[in-house]
This record gives structure tokens, sequence and C-alpha cells, in this order.
């Protein structure tokens, strides 16, 4: 939902009901998306709002997930206080009383584990929250917040793509799959450059990725997105389209099959270097 904002409410219900056309029912958010738009702060929340005001059923049909902790110029704040004022602010916006995921969106290095552990932990058992995550948080820094909450951590959300391969070298997936985490990639499509490739890399990343979705009737966007899920951490791409065609493209997902040749091809493009 990071580009869901300056349209009429037609048109963003045309978006919403294009995701669930193509089996999507997860719905990703922030408080912070929308800031760039004539609205402001909390823009992509209150247009969500919008929609279920005029559609309440749809609420039922989504898994509806949110972040918060951004803020504008200070630049982060994950304090006690500050958390359950975010809660509540988006909870308003959105017209709802409970959000089913709700993630800490950059880490504040000024708030000790504990104190965030303690607000998280506060928002769960208050019912407004299902269950609680974090979004680009180091390893260490999941690490550190686990140890100090009562309840589960399930999710994290790092960038990943073929042309951003940190998780995979930094020990996030291993992460990961060791608790059980839920992980969400956002950018998967390199921020628009695998569609629009220009350097070297990009092309040689691209090129490859057009041999398998060439034999599986697929885009390209399509092949990145199964490439992404295809690791045993399952990772799920945060599909940032906002044309319904490419929305509907997403459920395409399933018709690719990945040899590990073929998976592996890809990410020594990506590298510039063959693996050992």
């Amino acid at each position: 939902m990071w580009r869901f904002g300056d349209v009429d409410l037609q048109t963003a219900r045309a978006r919403i009901d294009a995701a669930f056309d193509a089996g999507i029912t997860f719905f990703d958010t922030a408080d912070i998306y929308g800031c760039d738009m004539p609205a402001g702060f909390g823009h992509s929340e209150a247009l969500l709002g919008k929609v279920f005001a005029d559609a309440p059923e749809l609420r039922g049909r989504m898994v509806l997930a949110s972040k918060g902790g951004i803020v504008l110029g200070t630049p982060y704040n994950s304090s006690r206080e500050y958390i359950a004022a975010a809660i509540d602010a988006s909870l308003a916006r959105l017209g709802v009383d409970h959000i089913d995921l709700w993630q800490v969106h950059r880490p504040d290095i000024l708030t000790h584990p504990t104190e965030l552990a303690e607000a998280l932990q506060t928002a769960v058992s208050s019912g407004k929250v299902g269950a609680v995550g974090v979004s680009n948080f180091t390893s260490a820094q999941i690490d550190a917040l686990r140890d100090a909450m009562n309840i589960p951590l399930v999710s994290t959300q790092p960038e990943f793509s073929p042309l951003h391969l940190n998780p995979l070298q930094n020990g996030e997936f291993d992460q990961a799959m060791q608790h059980s985490l839920a992980v969400m990639a956002w950018s998967p499509l390199g921020g628009g450059r695998i569609a629009a490739p220009e350097t070297d890399r990009e092309k040689a990343v691209a090129s490859v990725l057009d041999r398998v979705a060439e034999g599986f009737g697929v885009s390209r966007a399509t092949a990145t997105f199964s490439w992404i899920a295809a690791h045993p951490a399952r990772p799920i791409p945060i599909i940032g389209s906002q044309t319904p065609a490419r929305i509907a493209e997403a459920a395409d997902i399933y018709k690719v099959t990945w040899t590990r040749k073929a998976w592996y091809d890809v990410l020594q493009a990506a590298m510039g270097e063959n693996l050992p």
C-alpha cells in the first residue's frame, strides 16, 4: 500500500478488488505511507479507511498489516508512549478496532529493547493488535528484541530482490527460518530496476529472468516474485503495483517451477560472479 494514495474511492476499490481476484489477502500499509501526497502523513491508511467505510465487508477478507515508528524530521521513535499513540492513530485512520499485524517500521536506536518489547506486548494484550513484527531490523536487533519479549515476534520485513541480496548474506533469512519468522520482502523488483535495467549487472539479471519467464509464459516481474518466494524462508514479495492488470499478474507466480540451476543462475548473475 506504499503508493496507495492520491486517487478517488472508486480507483482505490478497484485496486483492492484486483488483489482479491488474484488471490492476495495480505495488505501491507504503514502510517508514513502517503506522506509525500497532499494529505500528508497517514494518507494511505486514511484512504483504506474510506474504502472500509464504503464496503465494511472487505475488512474481514484480508489480513491487515500496518507499521509505525518513523517520525518525519526525527527520524525514529519507538518509545512506549509513541508506539501506543501511533497504533491508536492508525486504528482511527483505518476506522477499525484491530490490526492483524503491526510492525516497527525502522529501528529506533534510542529505545531499549525491553521498553519496545513492553510496548508491543501491551498492544497485543489490549486486543488492538493481533501479532507484532519488525521491518528493516538487523539480525542482532531482532535477537535483542526477541530475548526481551514474552510473546512471539512473528515477522520481519527486509528489502530483498535479485538486486539486493543482503538477507541471503547477512544471516537474516537463516534467522527467520530458525525462529519461524514470516518474511515480507519489500522492493522485490529492485525499485523498478529489474523492469528497466540500466547497468550491466541489472541487464544480466533481467536476461536470466527472461529465460525462465519465457519458458513458463509469465512476465519478468512474475518470474522475479517467484524467484524470491522459492527460497526456503518462504519470503512473501510485497507487490507495489497500483495497476490492476499488473496486480492480477501476481497470480501467475505459481506457474513457475525453479530448478536449482535456474535459481542459482539468477543468483550468480546478481552477484556478478560464479559461486565456488
